[in-house]
């Protein structure tokens, strides 16, 4: 198996694909990018033409010709949120291996079809920080016990957009903060504490006229004095920061969801030396393209037999949390998970 390449199909001409997650899987040496689907044959072939793989990779004007095709053994899916599901049951019937951007549904319901899939499918929920040695070496550091006992999680992720035909400020296809860069700060907790919240509160605005989630303010309790809060916003300064804070030390990871591939990230062990953090300790993480990575992760699960350490289950998991932030934000009050 050792010789052998996992064959993607690319399903969509989506931006986070051709300019992300499709580069990076073309960097796996364990990857080769064989075909890209489109509903739209010249978007296909236009995308295959900007990443220079003319003549090397087939073109479809469908997603059901990507999936009858036996060569392919994978599937990339970054469509809008609201075909997930959907399209990941498809591929998976058909006998692929999913790769599924995030979130996978609209809520906890949605993705428990996912339990459908037939057992010997992989499913990989797209979180590929999960895969970068800055949040594993943070993991590493909290495990240790060198920042005492981990009793908060505190993160910001923000960004500026208010083009309405962007599918992120569509509400009715899954638009919106908390789906987009929400879902990072929910899963560096539940990663962090290595558990699961019990009960969420949120503080929500919406723009009036896209009804999009635009600035939230969440917190998440994981028991036992252990607290998760986060401020995501579509409609703010581009901003994004995580911190760990124990009972004798904390970690923060400096640029925590966009680590960029080709530069060294860092993070920083304070344990409370001085007040302006001056004497904090800076580990240097060299460059790692985490998607990538989460590429190299994927096919070793398939090829190896190894399996990932998240699953349907896991994202089934996730997506309650996600239901408990929008129950609370209708009755504005503490939501179970």
């Amino acid at each position: 198996m050792a010789d052998r390449k996992i064959r993607w199909g690319i399903l969509s001409t989506a931006n986070i694909g051709l300019k992300k997650v499709t580069p990076a899987i073309m960097k796996s040496p364990l990857s080769e990018v064989a075909a890209v689907a489109s509903r739209d044959l010249d978007k296909a072939n236009a995308y295959i033409a900007e990443l220079g793989l003319t003549g090397k990779t087939k073109a479809y004007g469908s997603y059901e010709e990507l999936f009858a095709d036996p060569s392919i053994d994978a599937i990339y899916n970054p469509l809008p949120n609201h075909l997930h599901v959907p399209m990941t049951l498809a591929a998976a019937r058909a006998g692929k291996h999913v790769l599924c951007e995030k979130p996978i549904a609209l809520n906890a319901m949605e993705a428990e079809q996912l339990r459908q899939m037939p057992k010997d499918i992989v499913f990989y929920e797209a979180f590929m920080v999960r895969h970068h040695p800055q949040w594993l070496r943070a993991r590493e550091i909290a495990r240790s016990g060198e920042l005492g006992e981990l009793r908060a999680i505190r993160g910001v992720f923000t960004y500026y957009l208010t083009d309405p035909t962007n599918v992120r400020n569509q509400a009715d296809i899954g638009g919106g903060g908390i789906y987009d860069i929400g879902c990072y700060p929910v899963t560096a907790s539940r990663f962090l504490f290595e558990s699961e919240p019990t009960r969420a509160v949120a503080l929500v605005d919406r723009d009036p006229q896209m009804k999009t989630d635009r600035l939230a303010s969440v917190l998440l309790d994981f028991g036992g004095g252990r607290q998760s809060s986060f401020i995501c916003s579509t409609q703010s300064v581009g901003s994004q920061s995580l911190e760990l804070i124990g009972t004798r030390g904390r970690v923060e990871i400096l640029i925590p969801f966009n680590a960029p591939e080709d530069k060294a990230t860092a993070i920083l062990i304070d344990q409370g030396y001085a007040q302006d953090g001056s004497l904090s300790r800076r580990e240097i993480i060299p460059p790692c393209d985490q998607y990538t990575e989460q590429a190299n992760a994927f096919c070793r699960a398939i090829l190896d037999n190894k399996p990932l350490e998240w699953g349907v289950e896991d994202a089934i998991r996730h997506m309650k949390v996600l239901d408990a932030i929008f129950a609370s934000e209708k009755t504005g009050t503490w939501a179970s998970v």
